[in-house]
């Protein structure tokens, strides 16, 4: 048995389909079949159902291929372990963030590992906080900023800093030169742009909305920061924004709320025993730093 098998099982369970495996392994078809049928010798038994449109795992293929992925994973992570150079003369990180720290933190935190560590490459995606749980266990990337709460087994959580929201209108806004704290009922007549449901962010702005029994009038749903700032900043809309992202962009206005949006706490989230390498661990001293500082 070699890696190649483990590897060509997994690309088939996942694509369902050998043609479309195969050409993502850049090999022909017949020697794909060829090697699920070596392995399925080796163990003597099937791990594939070729019976129906769409190729699955057998009951003995789902056992194998969990076990198989845990492997895979570990010798990866093992290869990067090896490959990994102390001095941070070389390296390559991967990090993961959700959409409002994207906005505000990853220019400072960037600006600062690159100044520090100009020859480690680094990775960034901006995903949701769910996807970037998972990511984490699947080893995918090797941190991730996000939010406090339950996180998923297997995470290991460092607080950085708390995070204030406001909500946030345009300077032609009317509420723009409002005197004092806005009622938070007042808001259900507001029009807002907000990030989409898929986002943590959404989930906390709704929470506080419904704990209210405010129905808020939502005209636009993006999945994008810099959208929502753009639609704000014309005027007509309203969002909820990190006061970071407001103090920014200077044609941008908070406006407080009574009763406050609720903080929420930003953490550094790792994948729990697995290697960190040096990379990965000098950029969690700065953002340690970073948080420290904010």
């Amino acid at each position: 048995m070699e890696l190649r098998h483990i590897r060509y099982l997994l690309a088939v369970a996942d694509h369902g389909n050998f043609t479309r495996a195969a050409e993502s392994l850049h090999i022909s078809q017949p020697t794909l079949s060829q090697q699920i049928k070596q392995l399925e010798r080796l163990l003597d038994v099937q791990l594939l159902d070729r019976s129906g449109r769409t190729v699955t795992l057998t009951d003995a293929g789902l056992v194998y291929a969990e076990h198989a992925r845990n492997a895979l994973r570990d010798l990866e992570a093992g290869e990067r372990a090896v490959h990994d150079v102390q001095d941070l003369t070389r390296g390559h990180l991967r990090v993961a963030m959700t959409p409002t720290l994207t906005a505000y933190l990853i220019g400072p935190l960037m600006d600062r590992f690159h100044r520090a560590h100009p020859k480690v490459t680094v990775s960034v995606t901006e995903t949701t906080q769910d996807r970037l749980e998972e990511d984490l266990l699947a080893d995918a990337i090797d941190l991730g900023i996000a939010f406090s709460g339950t996180h998923t087994a297997g995470i290991d959580a460092t607080a950085l800093f708390t995070e204030h929201l406001s909500l946030v209108v345009g300077a032609d806004h009317a509420l723009a030169t409002h005197a004092g704290p806005l009622p938070i009922a007042d808001l259900a007549v507001q029009p807002l742009a907000l990030l989409s449901r898929d986002f943590a962010t959404r989930v906390h702005i709704d929470g506080y909305l419904a704990d209210h029994d405010v129905a808020p009038r939502v005209a636009i749903d993006a999945n994008s920061i810099s959208a929502l700032v753009e639609f704000t900043r014309r005027g007509t809309l309203g969002t909820v924004l990190p006061d970071a992202i407001a103090r920014a962009h200077p044609d941008l206005r908070p406006v407080a709320l009574v009763p406050a949006l609720p903080s929420r706490t930003v953490e550094l989230l790792r994948r729990r025993t697995v290697y960190h390498s040096a990379a990965a661990r000098a950029f969690a001293a700065i953002a340690e730093d970073v948080g420290a500082m904010s």
